[in-house]
């Protein structure tokens, strides 16, 4: 391999790749190819039927506390083992996105969903709606990673953020939906109801794909990494089940202990693992991209908050204030349809100024919203909880999509696959612990309280002394009945009492905890950097006429040698010059093809993302936009 094939600076590329010189037609430059909107549709109508079945379970969790007598803790693990089983599952999807076809695994996976989704609507068990969850996330752990791999695949980077949001508006529609429709289902129905309605939605969304959806990218045929399968699978189980038992055997348990332990050690050595292998099931080098760290670390931290507070919420209307579930779900109603109004302004918005102004602003307003959570009573209005819901997703509405897009727009194209399951990985973990951590300490905290109040009654205190005798007087006379039987209920009314205002303060407290991981989001965001896409590289593949894909292929097989070779090259380019990481896409393995399915979109295929000739807009020069800080670029 000649430096010189190493050597074209960035305008150069450019320049063979525009219109101009490859004869792309304006049409397509300005709008793309005609197949991005209904693949798009397709895979969006998937994520929102995933979401939709999250969400409908959220506000019905209490009546399954009751269904199959289990505690808030046990009950949790509905959603928290979905969630889990997302974040052991999502690492394997960019080895599943290598190995096989967008149609081939957006059914598989919808396929799987479906199954599971039955499973749940006939458990007669805990046990097996358990087995139904996990069945199911084994399916929509896929659609989110894919789908934002498709959209960095076929929009530029300054249409993304629209792109992103778009996407939004379907998957904040389910949670605007969900509760309500979830509480009318319960009050009226069965809450198997609640699966039933998702099964046809997952088969017409597998007919529809069939039909309409195309292939976006070749496969590249990489190897199995089981060894990293196993140690994830390990390391994050086992730290999930200790952060929930907490709840109920304490934090100095020995069984907590023992696992979190087995949990840190599993997850080290899976870090360690993907970092030395050759062929990483999950390439975490993307973690050398410090905006694309520092988002995932924000947005994991958001979505520990946002899930967490998506449990607690209808456990304090239901369980403690005995709002039905209709009335807990309208409640939720209108702040999940401001977030999906919002996201799609935000996503234009971050196309146009950044993710760092939207972020300071949206947590900000998070972080005030969850602080006034920690100050719930019995006495708190129903209007009150509506508008601080409404509050807090309005700020989350600024988030949602523009961090993780903001990440994203860092990595070289051969890394989107593995940069869209890294991210999705730490965010469903974190939400997934998000979740467990705030019922534990809610859990936790309710026992020190109710204990505290236990004291206070055992010990003779004066106020309650007197309200005691007041209960004692009242049911006397109300039950014309003996001081024993109205001693006995004033009793049993005080201990209630007791209970509920524990239960309360522990509430309070688990959104302390949310209030300060908020707050920790509000000062990383200020340190979220402006950094254009390093489209260069694509169009030096471009101009080389040549897959991207293919070169990312090559990329990866390259010796350490010819990787020096290049690093030496790009440092030779001067003001223009590119990642090592970037030039690396513009290398072609000899014989890396694969033979495409008909409907592909590849080379050749004139409304292709992938063909050589790249429009011009899909790149501009970096220089051409003098606001945009540059990133400094990972160390090899």
């Amino acid at each position: 391999m000649s430096n010189d094939t190493l050597q074209p600076t960035a305008n150069q590329a450019v320049i063979a790749a525009s219109p101009g010189a490859a004869g792309a037609p304006p049409q397509e430059a300005a709008h793309g190819h005609p197949h991005r909107g209904s693949i798009l549709a397709t895979l969006i109508f998937g994520a929102f039927v995933a979401i939709l079945n999250q969400t409908l379970l959220n506000v019905a969790l209490p009546h399954l506390m009751s269904a199959f007598n289990v505690n808030a803790t046990t009950a949790q693990w509905l959603s928290t083992a979905y969630m889990l089983t997302n974040g052991v599952l999502i690492p394997i999807t960019a080895f599943l996105m290598g190995t096989f076809t967008t149609r081939q695994l957006f059914i598989s996976a919808m396929s799987l969903f479906v199954a599971g989704s039955f499973l749940c609507s006939i458990a007669p068990v805990f046990s097996m709606m358990i087995i139904g969850r996990i069945v199911q996330a084994s399916g929509s752990a896929v659609m989110m990673p894919l789908l934002m791999t498709v959209i960095l695949e076929l929009y530029p980077a300054e249409q993304r953020g629209k792109a992103m949001g778009t996407m939004a508006i379907a998957m904040f529609f389910a949670p605007a939906i969900g509760p309500t429709l979830s509480g009318w289902m319960i009050m009226h129905w069965s809450w198997r109801l609640l699966f039933w309605v998702i099964i046809p939605l997952g088969l017409l969304d597998m007919i529809i794909a069939i039909f309409v959806l195309k292939n976006v990218s070749k496969p590249v045929r990489p190897k199995f990494e089981g060894i990293g399968l196993i140690t994830s699978l390990i390391a994050f189980v086992s730290l999930l089940y200790g952060l929930s038992e907490a709840g109920n055997k304490g934090w100095g348990n020995s069984t907590v202990d023992v696992s979190l332990i087995i949990g840190g050690v599993f997850l080290v050595i899976f870090v360690i693992r993907e970092l030395t292998c050759k062929d990483p099931m999950l390439d975490l080098r993307v973690f050398r991209y410090g905006t694309f760290s520092l988002t995932t670390i924000v947005g994991c931290v958001i979505n520990m908050a946002m899930f967490g507070g998506m449990i607690l919420t209808p456990i304090y209307l239901q369980n403690i204030r005995g709002f039905t579930a209709l009335q807990s779900g309208l409640l939720m109603l209108p702040g999940a349809i401001l977030m999906g109004v919002m996201a799609p302004v935000s996503g234009a918005v971050f196309d146009r100024i950044g993710a760092r102004p939207l972020a300071v602003l949206g947590l900000a307003i998070t972080t005030v919203a969850t602080y006034e959570f920690t100050k719930l009573n019995a006495q708190t209005t129903y209007g009150h909880v509506m508008l601080l819901y409404t509050l807090r997703m309005f700020g989350m509405s600024m988030l949602a999509m523009t961090v993780q897009t903001a990440g994203m727009n860092q990595l070289p194209r051969h890394l989107y696959r593995h940069g869209t399951s890294a991210s999705n990985t730490a965010r469903t973990v974190a939400s997934s612990i998000g979740t467990a951590v705030l019922v534990t300490v809610m859990t936790d905290r309710t026992k020190v309280h109710y204990a505290e109040y236990q004291n206070v009654m055992t010990n003779n205190n004066p106020s309650v002394s007197g309200f005691f005798h007041e209960l004692v007087q009242y049911f006397t006379l109300q039950l014309h009945d003996s001081t024993v039987a109205a001693t006995q209920l004033a009793h049993e009314v005080l201990y209630e009492l007791a209970m509920q205002q524990s239960t309360i303060q522990g509430i309070n407290d688990a959104f302390w905890w949310a209030t300060m991981g908020s707050l920790l989001a509000f000062v990383l965001a200020f340190f979220i950097r402006r950094v254009k896409a390093p489209e260069a590289a694509q169009a030096v593949a471009g101009a080389g006429g040549g897959s991207t894909e293919a070169g990312a292929k090559g990329a990866q097989s390259l010796p350490d040698a010819v990787r020096q070779q290049e690093a030496e090259a790009v440092d030779a380019v001067g003001e223009n010059n590119l990642s090592v990481e970037d030039t690396e896409v513009s290398t072609q393995e000899e014989d890396g093809s694969t033979p495409h399915e008909e409907g592909d979109l590849t080379e050749g295929d004139p409304a292709s993302p992938l063909d050589g000739d790249i429009p011009e807009d899909e790149f501009d020069d970096i220089d051409s936009h003098p606001d945009v800080e540059r990133e400094p670029e990972p160390v090899q």
